[in-house]
């Protein structure tokens, strides 16, 4: 794809997001950056919430994973789906009735001020590594397609990444995050469903035999059985779920968008309507995915041995040029939805569970948020540049994974606090939040040893919010 096109693009697109900060953002102060006023269109929030749930790394990998393990990636939606329930009926509901801005400050009301912070400390470890992850993939498609043709080094690319992000969110913060995520839902589902019909029309495909073809395909496989296998239902599903409940229902960036509904109710239906929403985009991608295969096996494309690039390959070299800006679009569009709102969430947290920005006026609020926002608009610049330098994928995956850990003790914290009424000694709540982590990741590596095969997958995770709360009811007072 010609350089300048790839220029035009990315630069319209941004001004376009700029455009949108310019007027959801004026006159917005502190609390607007916090909370957009509590005003927020409930589905308006539920269409841009599926965008910042597919992320970059979502919207190259799933389609290409589909040749390794078919459509198992919808046994753990199916569980997404029931989580995303459960947050609506249960978290929801507990966030509006404290009135939370931050919600680790349930921590706080519930067990006192060290597992607060450790409930905050671990989800900004965590945000910063996962966001930090996502926009270094797409940071590396951009350098590609654009900045290497001019010899522009990548950490001028990962700059110029983040200042972007930075002057359409600095001032508006999760009210223009809002807006510029519904636009970039708009963008991502587009551009699956034009390269979905592009692909249709050149192997002459209608929506019918387009239908009976993907079903006919062994890639299409739903549900698997095997207990020992990682794509195994009941593993899949209850991962699924529990991940969901963790990293959407006490996860500040996913609930912050929650919380900017006008009351519990338009919350509780922008969660419904998001999740049937997000199920519909997904099985699209999956979709998407055995078309690619059966395209490349028809006109003779080998396979790349990673399959996270069997899209980025056929969409910008075998098909037309407007699947190729739909591609680049839509791209940027998944890894910007998940970028912007995490880096105001990362701002949020810290500002209201470190730096306790409520007991200033709004002069010295603006000035903090401000730095506050500047400081981890770096800190990701930095991380993305650590990742560049590591240049081993396995290491960059194994920190990526490392991160994932870290929302184990969130969720002991969360269950243990809302399912009993039990005191603790909360200067010990740090020393439970590491060791939980550290004997997930041994009994992870010894599990096939220990349980007769059996190997761990997502479900990890909950064995990790179990060992957080066994050890909070050890440190628990008589």
């Amino acid at each position: 794809m010609n350089p300048y096109l790839v220029l035009s693009l990315v630069l319209g697109y941004f001004l376009v997001l700029v455009g949108i900060s310019w007027l959801t953002s004026r006159d917005a102060d502190t609390q607007a950056f916090f909370t957009a006023n509590r005003k927020s269109p409930w589905f308006l929030v539920a269409f841009g919430m599926v965008g910042a749930t597919l992320s970059g790394v979502t919207f190259i990998s799933v389609p290409g994973e589909v040749g390794n393990s078919a459509f198992s990636y919808l046994q753990f939606i199916f569980g997404n789906i029931v989580g995303y329930w459960l947050v609506a009926g249960i978290l929801l509901p507990l966030y509006y009735r404290l009135n939370l801005v931050s919600i680790y400050s349930f921590l706080d009301q519930r067990f006192g001020n060290s597992s607060y912070k450790t409930g905050s400390f671990f989800f900004l470890i965590s945000k910063l590594i996962g966001a930090a992850f996502r926009l270094y993939l797409v940071a590396t498609v951009l350098q590609i397609a654009f900045f290497d043709t001019f010899n522009i080094p990548f950490s001028i690319t990962v700059l110029v990444t983040i200042a972007l992000i930075w002057v359409y969110t600095f001032k508006g913060g999760i009210k223009t995050i809002v807006w510029t995520d519904t636009l970039q839902t708009l963008f991502l589902v587009s551009a699956v469903i034009f390269t979905i019909i592009s692909i249709s029309r050149s192997l002459n495909l209608d929506f019918f035999s387009l239908a009976e073809r993907i079903s006919a395909e062994p890639t299409s496989k739903i549900f698997f059985w095997d207990w020992r296998s990682g794509n195994n239902f009941f593993k899949q599903f209850f991962a699924g779920m529990f991940i969901t409940i963790v990293m959407v229902g006490m996860d500040q960036d996913m609930m912050q968008k929650n919380l900017t509904c006008k009351n519990k109710k338009e919350a509780q239906k922008n969660m419904v309507v998001f999740s049937l929403s997000f199920l519909a985009a997904v099985f699209l991608f999956l979709c998407l995915g055995v078309l690619l295969y059966i395209f490349a096996h028809e006109t003779g494309i080998q396979i790349p041995e990673n399959t996270d690039d069997l899209y980025p390959l056929i969409a910008l070299n075998h098909l037309s040029l407007a699947v190729g800006i739909a591609f680049l679009l839509g791209i940027t569009a998944a890894a910007y939805s998940s970028a912007d709102s995490a880096l105001t969430a990362l701002t949020t947290s810290f500002s209201v569970d470190f730096l306790k920005i409520d007991k200033y006026e709004e002069t010295q609020r603006r000035r903090i948020k401000k730095r506050a926002h500047l400081l981890f608009s770096v800190l990701l610049a930095a991380i993305i540049l650590v990742f560049r330098a590591i240049s081993n994928e396995s290491v960059v995956v194994a920190v990526f994974t490392v991160a994932g850990y870290t929302y184990g003790p969130i969720l002991g914290l969360f269950v243990f606090g809302m399912y009993t009424k039990k005191n603790i000694k909360d200067k010990w709540v740090p020393v439970v939040a590491i060791i939980s982590p550290v004997l997930c990741y041994v009994i992870s590596v010894y599990s096939e040893v220990l349980f007769h095969g059996y190997k761990f997958g997502f479900e990890l995770l909950i064995l990790n919010g179990l060992l957080t709360c066994l050890g909070l009811w050890v440190i628990s007072k008589k």
